[in-house]
């Protein structure tokens, strides 16, 4: 995927793959058949229907993350969408990622 407003980096999970902005992580790949994005749980509330009807979508109770899974090109439509949406929300006041679908710190990152 190119986005021009995002970066590539280390996820703060562990995750090898990750995208975001400046000031926050967006986007972060378990794998080649999973990622995870940061929506924020306001975001969440507002698409929560269409998530829920979703069979690529997983949700996590009281987190700001959706976990997609990758299996068909559908799924990557999706995925961009989300990530869309998450760019659109990260200047909401929940922005701030809690810990992701797989909470793997690595040494050094906050």
């Amino acid at each position: 995927m190119s986005w021009p407003s995002l970066t590539p980096g280390r996820a703060h999970c562990g995750a090898e793959v990750g995208l975001g902005t400046a000031t926050q992580e967006i986007v972060h790949f378990h794998g080649e058949h999973e990622a995870d994005v940061h929506l924020t749980r306001a975001m969440i509330a507002k698409l929560r229907p269409a998530l829920l009807g979703s069979s690529a979508v997983r949700l996590r109770a009281g987190s700001g993350w959706v976990t997609v899974r990758l299996d068909m090109n559908s799924d990557i439509d999706l995925l961009a969408t989300l990530v869309s949406a998450a760019l659109q929300a990260s200047g909401a006041p929940d922005a701030v990622p809690d810990g992701c679908t797989r909470t793997r710190p690595v040494p050094g990152l906050r």
